[in-house]
């Protein structure tokens, strides 16, 4: 069962970190979204069924498990408040001026690890951790905040941190300080953790989406 999981897994990541269509590269956001199965005049990201999360994710897990493990109750979106929006705007503003940007070649000796930056050093998916993390201890649902892995303005994966509010999905990005709406962001969205489940991962992107027998073989066992 774990071999065939993480065979489905790296098939799945390597159609997400594939490049691109040919012109694709040069679409404005809005085309992007819209070619990517989402509306990019809503406020929300659309969710296109289950998807096998990355499998650094998995190892991330198991060293953290409370960072991944489940609620007992799904909380709503969180209230756009003045409070909420600057605790957000603080915490995504000192993450990137704390974390020092390095590889995870650089860093690990791999090409993807995904861990909390401790040590004050990791790319990008470490920024969106460590955010996810000090905003849970700060009292926020962790059914609101989702790791999310994106297409960036090259075409390269990418990962950030997702914050469902009531008025709508929001980015944090170790590439701006400034908080934006989804469909402000010049990304191509691929896939996100679940709210309902941390350990889930759901398709932001139709041809990411693993069909029920593609679930079943993954789950099945040996």
């Amino acid at each position: 069962m774990r071999v065939t999981r993480v065979l489905s897994s790296l098939i799945l990541l390597v159609v997400a970190y594939a490049p691109a269509k040919a012109g694709e590269a040069n679409k404005p956001a809005a085309d992007v979204a819209v070619s990517n199965g989402q509306d990019a005049q809503s406020r929300f990201l659309r969710v296109f069924g289950p998807t096998d999360p990355p499998y650094a994710f998995w190892r991330f897990c198991e060293e953290f498990a409370a960072d991944c493990t489940r609620q007992r109750s799904v909380e709503a979106r969180v209230t756009a408040s003045a409070r909420r929006m600057a605790e957000l705007d603080e915490i995504n503003r000192r993450v990137n001026a704390d974390i020092e940007p390095v590889t995870d070649l650089e860093l690990y000796g791999v090409s993807d690890y995904w861990t909390l930056p401790l040590a004050g050093k990791g790319d990008c998916e470490d920024y969106a951790l460590m955010k996810r993390h000090l905003l849970i201890e700060a009292g926020w649902p962790a059914s609101a905040l989702l790791i999310t892995v994106v297409r960036d303005e090259k075409l390269d994966g990418h990962a950030i941190l997702t914050v469902r509010m009531s008025d709508g999905d929001f980015i944090l990005d170790n590439k701006s300080d400034d908080i934006k709406s989804w469909n402000k962001t010049t990304y191509r969205y691929v896939m996100r953790q679940s709210y309902l489940d941390p350990k889930s991962w759901v398709a932001l992107d139709p041809a990411q989406s693993a069909p029920p027998a593609a679930i079943a073989v993954a789950t099945r066992a040996p």
